[in-house]
C-alpha cells in the first residue's frame, strides 16, 4: 500500500491530520503508542478543531519530538532536536504560504470545511515525508 492509500485508509478509519502523522511515524519505526496517537487528537483540525495552525505543523513537531526531545529527567534533548525543529517549521510555512498563503487551517481551506478531503491528504503526505527526510538526514532514525 503506498503512502496516499495508508493516509486514506487512516483517513476513513475517523483519524485526522496529527493522528495520522503518528501512526505513520509510529508504524515507520514498527512501535505502538496509544497514548501518543490519542494525545495527537488535539492538534487536529487547528488546534482542537478550531482553524487555528494547522495539525500538520503542530502534529510534524511533535512527531520530530516524539523522537529527538528529552526523554527523562537524567537525559537531554537529542542534540539536532532544535535544528530538526527549526528545519521543518521554517519548511512548512515556506510551503503552505506559497501553496495556501498561509499554514492556519482557516487559510489553507478558506473556511470550507469539504476542502479537507481535497487538499489535507496531500498535506499530511508531504508532511510525513519531510519529517521523516529531517530524521533521516540528522541520523534520528
Amino acid at each position: 500500500m503506498d503512502l496516499f492509500d495508508r493516509i486514506l485508509e487512516l483517513s476513513r478509519a475517523g483519524y485526522f491530520c496529527a493522528q495520522i502523522l503518528a501512526i505513520l511515524a509510529l508504524e515507520t519505526v514498527g512501535q505502538e503508542d496509544e497514548g501518543f496517537v490519542r494525545s495527537m487528537a488535539g492538534l487536529n483540525g487547528g488546534v482542537g478543531f478550531s482553524g487555528d495552525v494547522c495539525g500538520c505543523m503542530t502534529g510534524g513537531a511533535c512527531l520530530i519530538s516524539y523522537f529527538t526531545g528529552k526523554p527523562s529527567l537524567t537525559e537531554r534533548d537529542h542534540r539536532e532536536h532544535k535544528a530538526a525543529l527549526g528545519e521543518f517549521t521554517q519548511w512548512f510555512k515556506e510551503e503552505m504560504l506559497v501553496d495556501y498563503g498561509g499554514w492556519d487551517c482557516e487559510d489553507i481551506t478558506k473556511g470550507n470545511p469539504a476542502k479537507r478531503v481535497e487538499l489535507c491528504p496531500e498535506i499530511i503526505g508531504k508532511t510525513y515525508e519531510k519529517c521523516m527526510e529531517i530524521l533521516t538526514e540528522k541520523g534520528i532514525i
